[in-house]
């Protein structure tokens, strides 16, 4: 249309992203799915983008890179547009929201502390301005500020960081792999004798001590399992692959055949 030579620019950049997405949510001439969204209906959105960039990333997938930061992009902009439509803030006052505060964050660089100091200096530092910043906010307890919508692995990691700060951790890996066999052992009795919101509960705790573990192995626990799902599909795939190869599905075999295809699959990536 030639009365939107901002929509249809090729190079339009961030104003065009903006203007695309304010038309989309245009109460009067807008799409009817975008007009009905809101915080709530969007956040699921943009915690999927955020894994499908960090899966680009895994997979060193660079030629997919690009399009899932815009995705991911796309995520900011929307919920920016929803602000501005209820008169809260807009897509500027993101941007500069978080300019502020890596300046902040950063006086090395962009102030007069010495850049002279380690990684790990700068990590004391850091947590030291955002211990500040919550303060500032009224947010006094260790474990204030550490956000709800995480994943519940990844909220896991940040709460036990916290706590440990504090001095509230065990002294090594050890006790957690002990803790490890106390409540796989609670979850187990759970199973056997309570009802399932207890089994549920047992569960949940045996899943915070792992986590706990992770961060005392240097394990990123997401990283962690994302690798064993691609492992489970890479070998599940190779028995379909195989058992094609003689004319059947997986339901056409039994649980013997499988596993022994299974251990084939193993054996190929081990060499």
């Amino acid at each position: 249309m030639p009365d939107d030579p901002l929509i249809f620019d090729p190079h339009g950049g961030m104003p065009r992203l903006i203007e695309i997405m304010r038309r989309l949510r245009d109460p009067d001439c807008g799409c009817p799915w975008d007009i009905e969204q809101d915080f709530g209906t969007i956040a699921p959105y943009t915690i999927e983008e955020a894994y499908e960039v960090a899966d680009a990333i895994e997979r060193e997938a660079w030629g997919e890179l690009k399009d899932e930061l815009g995705d991911l992009l796309l995520q900011v902009v929307f919920h920016a547009q929803i602000a501005r439509d209820k008169g809260m803030f807009g897509f500027d006052d993101v941007a500069d929201a978080i300019s502020d505060k890596m300046v902040a964050r950063h006086p090395h660089v962009f102030g007069d502390e010495s850049r002279d100091k380690s990684a790990e200096q700068q990590t004391r530092d850091w947590e030291t301005v955002k211990a500040a910043e919550r303060a500032a906010k009224a947010q006094t307890g260790v474990l204030d500020g550490v956000a709800l919508g995480l994943p519940a692995l990844l909220r896991a990691v940040k709460l036990q960081k916290r706590a440990a700060r504090v001095g509230f951790d065990w002294p090594d890996a050890s006790h957690v792999l002990d803790k490890i066999t106390e409540e796989a052992g609670e979850l187990r009795e759970a199973a056997e004798t309570l009802p399932h919101e207890k089994v549920e509960e047992e569960f949940g705790d045996l899943l915070f001590v792992m986590a706990n573990l992770a961060r005392h192995m240097g394990v990123e626990p997401e990283a962690a399992l994302r690798g064993a799902n691609a492992k489970f599909t890479r070998r599940f795939e190779k028995i379909e692959g195989w058992l094609a190869e003689d004319g059947r599905e997986p339901g056409q075999s039994d649980l013997d055949e499988m596993d022994a295809l299974w251990d084939r699959a193993k054996a190929e990536e081990r060499g």
